[in-house]
């Protein structure tokens, strides 16, 4: 990354990058020096120091009542950096009780391909509450041929357990579960899978996607339909 860029990420605008670099190259320099250096009009110029001073990056000594600007030691950016996370870390506790305090939030995120989906498996560890799958198919055992051996691993140690509704071809034991079986007729290849507030609908097949929706009515609309089907398919 070049220095201007630098600069800017650090909330610095092209004019005021361009001003501190000039005095940073050129030592004190009166208004009009700036202006002929950086090709800024020298109306601007006056703004644009302002600015700079107010954000500590500039000063400026007076010599027969004129103001001569020069650049701070770079050093200061460290400086300002520091004192922005101090006052961040301060108000910190704050802002995460605003958060946790929040109505019930509601999202909708997408996934694609074999990580994506491991995202959302590993979600469902971390939320460490029973998993209800409609619909579990043989592809993803295809398609995440080594990975459920791991996550099964994590679930079964953190005694997670999952019930699952799947196609009469599923005959794959998974540990701390629960299966019944349905007609291979009704077999294919999306699954949703339900825990705590949220519902993830996978679509198995060689580039998978997953639409992950955090919601508690939806979540608990679809358990409900889950415990309907739970009753109708046979163990």
């Amino acid at each position: 990354m070049d220095v201007e860029n630098a600069l800017k990420e650090f909330g610095l605008t092209e004019h005021e990058t361009s001003v501190y670099l000039a005095l940073l190259k050129n030592g004190a320099s009166l208004a009009g020096r700036i202006s002929r250096l950086t090709g800024i009009h020298r109306r601007n110029v006056y703004d644009i120091t302002e600015r700079l001073i107010k954000k500590g990056i500039i000063g400026y000594i007076l010599k027969n009542n004129r103001r001569y600007f020069e650049a701070v030691n770079p050093d200061k950016f460290l400086d300002i950096l520091k004192e922005k996370e101090n006052n961040l870390m301060e108000n910190l506790s704050y802002l995460k009780e605003i958060y946790s305090g929040s109505k019930e939030k509601q999202e909708t995120n997408f996934y694609k391909g074999k990580e994506g989906l491991k995202t959302v498996f590993q979600d469902q560890l971390e939320e460490n509450k029973e998993v209800l799958i409609l619909g579990a198919s043989e592809s993803a055992f295809e398609i995440l041929p080594f990975y459920f051996k791991w996550y099964d691993k994590d679930r079964v140690k953190g005694r997670i357990k999952v019930r699952m509704i799947a196609s009469e071809r599923l005959r794959k034991k998974i540990p701390l579960s629960e299966v019944r079986l349905l007609p291979q007729k009704y077999a294919n290849p999306l699954a949703i899978n339900i825990y705590k507030d949220k519902v993830a609908i996978i679509l198995w097949k060689k580039e998978p996607f997953v639409i992950v929706i955090r919601e508690k009515e939806v979540a608990d609309s679809y358990r409900k339909y889950f415990e309907l089907m739970w009753r109708s398919a046979r163990n």
